[in-house]
């Protein structure tokens, strides 16, 4: 029974521990602003385990009239792409192929699912994604399902603490657009970040 209780108990412990906010200068996000010029869309990324398959993250990104990336309680980062509370702006074709690249390697692939949606439809997206606040650790898949499920379109999207679950749900979309990507890189992430803020540095 103690268990059970403490299993029960878990999410809710989860839920109120607070995340730390991180929260960019203005300044710095509107300069960081970047349009891709395509259809509005809304991608689901989920990072895979390849030994079992377990899903290890999830996280949203929404192309709009500038493009940014809901990464709840995610290790990506990069000054290139200013944060605001698991928000990352300017998400360049680099910024995203950084992004996609940190969480593909040995052990993990990356799942990436892409729905055309209106306008409409990825505005409300972009302000739900900002409104939602910092993510403790281990919730990221809910607080994506949580974000959808206020999303035109998106409704029936499941509250889930398993990114798999959530992937599962978002492919029923109409024509959602999938692709898998794979790596070989070494299991050593961390020191990506550092790789990649010399790539993208200035001249």
């Amino acid at each position: 029974m103690r268990r059970i209780l403490l299993a029960i108990a878990l999410p809710v412990l989860l839920a109120g521990c607070g995340a730390e906010p991180v929260w960019a200068p203005q300044e710095v996000v509107s300069r960081a602003l970047y349009t891709t010029g395509d259809e509005p869309s809304i991608t689901l990324y989920t990072v895979i385990r390849t030994a079992g398959g377990e899903g290890a993250h999830s996280a949203l990104l929404v192309d709009n009239d500038h493009r940014a990336i809901f990464d709840p309680a995610g290790t990506w980062r990069h000054r290139a792409a200013p944060e605001r509370n698991d928000v990352h702006f300017g998400m360049t074709p680099q910024m995203l192929e950084f992004y996609i690249d940190y969480h593909a390697r040995e052990t993990y692939y990356v799942v990436e699912q892409r729905v055309p949606v209106s306008a409409e439809v990825a505005a409300m997206a972009m302000r739900e994604i900002q409104a939602y606040g910092a993510v403790p650790k281990a919730m990221c898949a809910v607080s994506v399902a949580q974000v959808l499920r206020k999303v035109p379109g998106f409704e029936d999207i499941g509250s889930t603490y398993f990114p798999r679950r959530l992937m599962r749900d978002f492919a029923r979309r109409p024509g959602v657009q999938e692709r898998i990507i794979t790596d070989d890189d070494a299991d050593d992430n961390k020191t990506l970040l550092a790789v990649q803020a010399v790539r993208a540095a200035p001249g």
